[in-house]
């Protein structure tokens, strides 16, 4: 029996898509992202996607598509692009291995959504490259940016 809430926690990211199998194919292919659940509703549909098995501390990513006659109650205008995370505004993924970093560069070069080569910054960002989700937001791909280690150290 799945255990019930018992405090607030941060559970997701929502995201507007023009479309939604397209952004699907995106996520599911450059990150480790899966698919958790699909929705449909009178406003549209979506789904929801996180890390596979992330049982302890679910997090998820909301991709919703609105039919165009809803679109305006949630501040979007058919026909026109959806405004992105921007400039700097991003969702990051922490990888592994500093490999990892390269090789998500190499698949997102082939798929011609490279946004950020791989480089090497500040000892707090790690090693990072980026791409463009079809919608133009920017997923960065870090290692040793040490999102994990922090939290493990602090709470773990």
């Amino acid at each position: 029996m799945p255990r019930s809430l018992t405090e607030p926690r941060w559970t997701h990211v929502a995201l507007p898509v023009t479309d939604l199998e397209k952004s699907i194919e995106f996520y599911t292919t450059l990150t480790p992202l899966v698919i958790v659940a699909r929705n449909e509703d009178e406003n549209g549909h979506g789904v929801w996607l996180s890390n596979d098995k992330q049982v302890e501390t679910p997090f998820v990513l909301v991709l919703a598509e609105f039919i165009p006659e809803m679109a305006g109650r949630f501040g979007i205008v058919p026909g026109k692009p959806h405004p992105t995370l921007a400039p700097f505004a991003h969702i990051g993924i922490e990888l592994p291995n500093k490999e990892d970093v390269d090789a998500v560069a190499e698949r997102a070069r082939q798929m011609g959504v490279l946004e950020w080569e791989p480089r090497m910054m500040a000892e707090h960002i790690g090693y990072i490259c980026s791409a463009r989700d079809p919608d133009g937001n920017v997923v960065e791909f870090s290692w040793n940016q040490k999102v994990f280690t922090k939290v493990q150290e602090l709470w773990g």
